[in-house]
């Protein structure tokens, strides 16, 4: 891989190889693996769904969750993506945090199966629940509507100042492209392996 393979928008080269493993049959390609810190550095990473790519990738939360609260205390993160087809590849991004407008978050709420968005409304995500049971129940009491987005669930975009491109190599000597935003485009640089 030379850095004149790839496209010289990051943006543009994370949909190649999202949609190369979307194609090659990789199981979930848009799963995204994010990193935030709490306001005393306290680290922690779950797995989200990429759900936009504009100037930035683009998740969806409850505004009431462990990630938001740190992204509200700390707004930056870091993200991956990997795909084992049609080759082993990750790429790393990282940068500021903000969230999406009401009507972006409307929009795609508007794209969730009625279920999902039941489930959305009954769970507060991260709180302490008391049983499976209860968690059910509220959902079953919501059976028959599809409920509107509540203010409390909303996107984030992620808007990147560095990507990395990683390729898996042969006997370790994997290639790795860094972005790095500067103020007119980006600058491309090789890193060892």
């Amino acid at each position: 891989m030379e850095p004149e393979d790839l496209d010289r928008d990051p943006m543009l080269q994370l949909g190649e190889w999202l949609e190369a493993a979307r194609a090659a049959g990789e199981p979930m390609p848009e799963a995204m693996c994010v990193a935030t810190s709490s306001r005393d550095g306290e680290p922690s990473a779950r797995y989200v769904l990429l759900r936009g790519r504009d100037q930035g990738v683009v998740f969806f939360t409850d505004y009431g969750s462990a990630k938001a609260k740190d992204l509200e205390d700390n707004p930056r993160a870091a993200a991956v993506l990997r795909w084992q087809l049609p080759v082993h590849r990750q790429v790393r991004l990282s940068g500021t945090v903000a969230k999406t407008t009401a009507e972006e978050s409307d929009r795609y709420w508007s794209t969730r199966p009625a279920a999902s968005r039941r489930s959305a409304v009954a769970s507060y995500q991260s709180t302490v629940i008391e049983s499976r049971h209860d968690l059910e129940a509220a959902v079953a009491a919501l059976d028959d509507i599809v409920p509107a987005r509540p203010e409390r669930w909303g996107g984030y975009r992620i808007l990147p100042s560095t990507f990395e491109f990683w390729e898996e190599g042969a006997d370790r000597l994997h290639d790795r492209l860094r972005y790095r935003r500067e103020p007119d485009g980006w600058r491309v640089d090789r890193l060892s392996p």
